[in-house]
């Protein structure tokens, strides 16, 4: 019998992705819901969010580069938003499979990687096995310098039947105090955390998170940002100054990795820069993927 996850009352299933509407493509490990907008013959850029915000993160971002003119795709990862939520092992392996498998049925050979948080490893680990599929690299506060410290609950959720029963009774209140906490911005939280909800509803989102942190994706990926180091594509970061979630100081060792990498801190800003200060990054970043 399966674990009674508090709130999670609905079936992600056809007749709900009809009524949501959107892009979905049925991959090798499960449905990912998508978004592809702007003209067909421009550059490709792809947004990969992070641990458990799904890709409305990226609403202005996304926005401002279709409107620029390129050819953008944003996704939700394995286990969030309106993607499948199978019973798998959340590691790094599974989504950059899922990427890979997007890529292909998108019949997308070439593209810019936009990787947030968790995002940064993923995208390293697809560069580290795919470096022919990539021209530049954009990370926002990505993880994956040193383990990401957790809270008690989360910490919880590594031992087997305490981390189901604790995230099961209490999962919902500590994560979207966590969302509250990757803002410097008080005033955007509500409406953020409103919208983080909806993904909450569907059966099957904690048991992926659960595995997501037994299966390592918050643990340290230095090896790989080391590895793809080496291939010295064009690099670009972000990093805002006041981060509580990946603390601002790991850029040091980012930088040690990516030592070519145009670095970018954000002043008065969480965890969200491309969210938050909208004004200083997107100029930087058309810019950046222009050249």
């Amino acid at each position: 019998m399966p674990f009674p996850y508090l709130n999670e009352t609905k079936e992600l299933n056809e007749a709900v992705r009809r009524e949501i509407g959107g892009s979905f493509v049925a991959l090798a490990d499960g449905v990912t819901h998508y978004e592809l907008s702007g003209p067909k013959d421009g550059r490709i850029i792809v947004l990969v969010h992070g641990f458990s915000v799904p890709s409305f993160i990226y609403d202005p971002t996304f926005e401002f580069l279709v409107t620029a003119g390129f050819r953008v795709l944003r996704y939700d990862l394995i286990g969030r938003g309106y993607s499948d939520k199978p019973r798998a092992c959340y590691d790094i392996h599974l989504f950059v499979k899922q990427l890979k498998d997007l890529l292909d049925a998108l019949e997308m050979t070439k593209v810019d990687l936009v990787g947030l948080s968790m995002g940064g490893p993923v995208t390293a680990a697809f560069i580290e096995i795919y470096p022919y599929h990539v021209r530049r690299h954009v990370l926002i506060d990505p993880s994956g310098m040193k383990r990401v410290q957790l809270s008690l609950l989360l910490k919880s959720a590594r031992l087997p039947r305490i981390g189901e029963l604790f995230l099961g009774l209490f999962g919902r209140d500590n994560m979207l105090k966590g969302i509250a906490s990757d803002f410097f911005d008080p005033t955007l939280v509500e409406v953020f955390q409103e919208k983080y909800k909806i993904q909450m509803q569907y059966k099957g989102f904690k048991r992926a998170i659960l595995s997501t942190i037994r299966n390592g994706m918050l643990e340290s990926f230095l090896d790989t940002y080391l590895k793809i180091g080496v291939l010295k594509k064009p690099t670009l970061i972000f990093w805002g100054e006041n981060d509580k979630t990946t603390p601002f100081e790991d850029h040091t060792l980012l930088l040690h990795a990516l030592p070519h990498a145009e670095f970018h801190a954000i002043e008065n800003c969480g965890h969200l820069p491309h969210y938050e200060k909208t004004e200083i990054v997107n100029p930087i970043l058309m810019e950046f993927l222009s050249r």
